[in-house]
């Protein structure tokens, strides 16, 4: 079996978070790695029904999130969080709870993200329409020593998906394709 890891996504609304993750996560299956995706929108559906967006809520989902990700790469699965998680300080307990750890910040600007938003929620926010709204009305905490760096505002899906497998492979995490499990 092989080792369990979380692979923790963090970086604003639209970033490419979840579109990366499943990515990632296909590729790994067929790897032979046991996957589950938590994505962000689903479990505040279904785990974290009520919450709101204070920061104390926000907090509390990302505990979750990362409560279960433990769970599952203790048990060696390969766990990968797609969630804005907007603050530093829950980012870093998380990475402390865990003993294999991945953060991915998905860095994109506010100028690349509002024109590639098909829901007009930058929009809004920005004109004061959508109020917590993370990067404009409410913070987001970059990590400040991610494992990895991927910048979706310049970059291909491609080649930060390729730069991502690399990396995995180049910590041990994941056996480059075609080697032994």
């Amino acid at each position: 079996m092989s080792k369990g890891f979380t692979l923790w996504f963090t970086g604003m609304s639209g970033a490419g978070k979840s579109t990366l993750a499943n990515l990632v996560a296909e590729e790994l299956r067929a790897r032979g790695h046991r996957v589950e995706v938590l994505d962000g929108d689903e479990i505040r559906t279904h785990l974290s029904k009520g919450l709101g967006f204070s920061k104390e809520d926000r907090d509390t989902n990302i505990r979750r999130i990362g409560y279960v990700a433990k769970l599952l790469s203790r048990n060696g699965v390969v766990a990968i969080s797609a969630a804005i998680s907007p603050y530093r300080d829950v980012r870093d307990e998380l990475r402390r709870e865990h003993q294999r750890f991945f953060e991915v910040y998905m860095n994109c600007t506010i100028e690349k993200l509002s024109a590639r938003d098909v829901k007009g929620l930058y929009k809004k926010a920005l004109a004061g329409e959508i109020k917590n709204f993370t990067g404009v009305s409410d913070p987001y905490e970059a990590p400040h020593s991610p494992e990895l760096v991927l910048d979706s505002g310049t970059e291909s899906v491609e080649e930060s998906y390729q730069k991502l497998i690399r990396r995995l492979e180049e910590v041990g995490y994941i056996n480059p394709a075609g080697g032994a499990r």
